[in-house]
């Protein structure tokens, strides 16, 4: 019976470490990936703290990409009906960056935040508390035929652009 268990026991440690050896050889050969709804519904928490409250999630509007190195970027829009109108205006999603990020050509730290893309073209990141940490240009795609509320899209010499609507930031590693 012994015998038995320590077989078990090495059989798994192998499958283990092949099924291990094959994601760390993925995650090298592959690209940024730029993530799908369903992938995100597995990923992203459905309600999120910020200034003292909770709130939820909207699942259907967010995006994400995983890095060659396979951490994440997730953004998604909230419910902030709970907040106060000047709050709201200014925190109109989370972002969840599991790395160092540039957005805009300013570097934000890995972390959680709130985020808001505010007129005159400025997206505003903000700490948990509703503390600016980060401003930065955002542009307006006029020529997108159907905007999202929320979506991430390569851009070949920039890295990505996170859009809210027609709106977006350049972002990369």
């Amino acid at each position: 019976m012994q015998l038995q268990t320590m077989t078990r026991v090495m059989t798994c440690a192998a499958v283990m470490v092949v099924l291990g050896a094959s994601g760390w050889a993925s995650a090298q050969s592959g690209a940024n990936t730029v993530l799908k709804p369903a992938e995100l519904q597995k990923l992203f928490p459905a309600t999120v703290y910020y200034d003292g409250q909770s709130a939820p999630v909207q699942l259907r509007n967010s995006a994400g990409v995983k890095f060659t190195d396979g951490h994440y970027m997730l953004a998604s829009l909230v419910d902030t009906s709970g907040y106060s109108s000047g709050l709201a205006a200014k925190y109109q999603g989370y972002l969840i960056a599991e790395v160092p990020l540039k957005i805009g050509g300013k570097l934000l730290p890995a972390g959680a935040y709130g985020f808001g893309f505010l007129g005159g073209g400025r997206f505003l990141v903000t700490d948990l508390g509703g503390h600016d940490v980060l401003t930065a240009q955002s542009v307006t795609d006029t020529a997108m035929s159907r905007p999202r509320p929320m979506q991430v899209t390569v851009d070949a010499s920039r890295g990505f652009r996170l859009y809210a609507g027609r709106s977006y930031v350049h972002f990369s590693r």
